[in-house]
């Protein structure tokens, strides 16, 4: 066995002896075998206790054990208590979600504070069936199906190619003591139940289930490797990023067999769920404007794009008086200034108004419907939403899109254009109210700018 762990290191490019190495041990069999292993080779390694108080004596005597073989062994040892059932309680998590968390993050402060370059876990084949079975029962995508990753950032799973009968006969073989966890026997937790009730019953169908799993993760983990190399090859050619948002031509999905389950793939890191991806292409072709919203992030169904946005919690109006200098309006910023010198601007971001004609208290709010102003160089009325047409502007950028009222006229469709009856005058405004925003909400000022032809700076 000891030659199949030192392959399977090597094949899976896991760690090298040169490397520093902490191995998590419960002190059952699994990672007691783990520990004697890597004992036996040429490696560095430091042993982390995890003590989950949920046991009484029982998670103590595993503590002192553990404790207790690392001194007599010379090995560098950790270990911390944690109170789960409080911190599962508090978080609303399972007992189970809440201990990996605390263990977790505890290996993480481990390997920051100690330089350890891997944290080992002892992960063994039938662990990964058991997910992969989990996964399958919960109605996982093929990402599930491979089981336990065998690397996982500085997470590593040395045991990932040995099966617990495996581990068991290593352990006789080589007289290794361990402690025996009894909640093991409990089918009280979902994996147990798997592990007691389900496998048992598909080894009655393959008596080499193992052997057949192996294969087949194996086999999944190549295929999850393409999957991910095409859905990077989709993005080249489909989406595209435009200042903080994320767009998905809708000819993408034309050809495609299975459009949800592709639009899932493109979208689940944004929150959205299989259910909505069904009903996001149900509405595709249909009239543009619908909206689909996950915890976070708002999908749009445009002309020609499905249009991903953070979504933003921003308030009705603010008012803005006479003597006020800066305001705020959720994340954006308005600077104010009059002054006596009159100047031409085309910067989009930047309104040089007639102060004359300008009554306080000004009025920063969301456009809406009905809303009309005199654009800049016409003489007529136009309403906002067919400047928005004229102006190609998407309809998620147009949900964001603000106004400045004054007197119940607006003045300014901040970052697009202003009113003409408050356009400064050469020779005939005697003073010039400025007004510029400061905080916008794309990352890159400067392609508006461009857009609307001011010259680079």
């Amino acid at each position: 066995m000891k030659d199949e762990f030192l392959k399977h290191l090597s094949l899976k490019k896991l760690c090298t002896d040169k490397d520093k190495i902490l191995l998590a041990v419960s002190g059952g069999i699994d990672s007691m075998v783990m520990l004697q292993l890597f004992q036996s080779s040429t490696f560095h390694i430091s042993v982390a206790h995890a003590n989950f108080q949920l046991r009484g004596n029982e998670s103590d005597g595993d503590e002192q054990f553990v404790k207790d073989y690392c001194a007599q062994h010379a090995i560098q040892f950790f270990s911390e208590r944690f109170s789960t059932t409080q911190y599962a309680s508090e978080n609303s998590l399972s007992t189970q979600m809440a201990a990996r968390e605390l263990r977790y993050s505890w290996f993480e402060q481990l390997l920051h504070e100690n330089h350890f370059d891997f944290v080992a876990t002892a992960h063994h084949l039938n662990d990964s069936i058991e997910t992969s079975l989990l996964s399958f029962a919960r109605g996982s995508s093929i990402e599930g199906f491979d089981g336990i990753a065998v690397k996982y950032g500085k997470i590593i799973r040395p045991l990932l190619f040995a099966t617990r009968d495996q581990i068991t006969h290593y352990a006789h073989q080589n007289k290794i003591v361990w402690r025996e966890d009894s909640s093991n026997a409990s089918d009280d937790y979902q994996r147990n139940f798997i592990r007691h009730k389900v496998v048992p019953l598909l080894q009655e169908l393959n008596s080499s289930l193992e052997n057949s799993f192996k294969d087949s993760i194996e086999k999944i983990s190549g295929a999850n490797e393409l999957t991910a190399i095409g859905v990077e090859a989709w993005r080249e050619k489909f989406e595209q990023k435009k200042y903080n948002q994320t767009l998905l031509s809708k000819t993408g999905f034309d050809n495609s067999q299975n459009p949800a389950g592709l639009l899932w793939n493109l979208v689940k890191q944004f929150g959205f769920n299989l259910d909505q991806c069904e009903q996001i292409i149900t509405a595709l072709h249909g009239q543009p404007g619908k909206h689909f919203a996950s915890h976070d992030y708002e999908l749009t169904i445009d002309r020609e794009h499905l249009i991903i946005s953070k979504r933003e919690n921003i308030e009705m109006e603010v008012q803005i008086e006479e003597n006020q200098h800066e305001v705020q309006f959720g994340n954006l910023t308005l600077t104010i200034q009059e002054t006596a010198k009159i100047e031409i601007s085309k910067d989009p971001f930047i309104a040089n108004l007639d102060a004359s004609k300008i009554k306080f208290p000004l009025v920063w709010r969301k456009w809406k419907p009905g809303d009309s102003f005199h654009p800049l160089g016409m003489e007529g009325k136009k309403k906002l939403s067919d400047f928005f047409i004229d102006q190609k502007i998407s309809l998620v950028d147009k949900e964001k899109i603000t106004v400045l009222e004054s007197g119940n006229e607006i003045v300014w469709v901040i970052g697009h254009r202003i009113d003409d009856r408050y356009k400064i005058s050469q020779g005939f405004s005697k003073a010039m109210l400025k007004i510029s925003l400061i905080s916008v909400p794309w990352p890159n000022k400067e392609l508006v700018r461009a857009r609307v032809g001011k010259p680079l700076q």
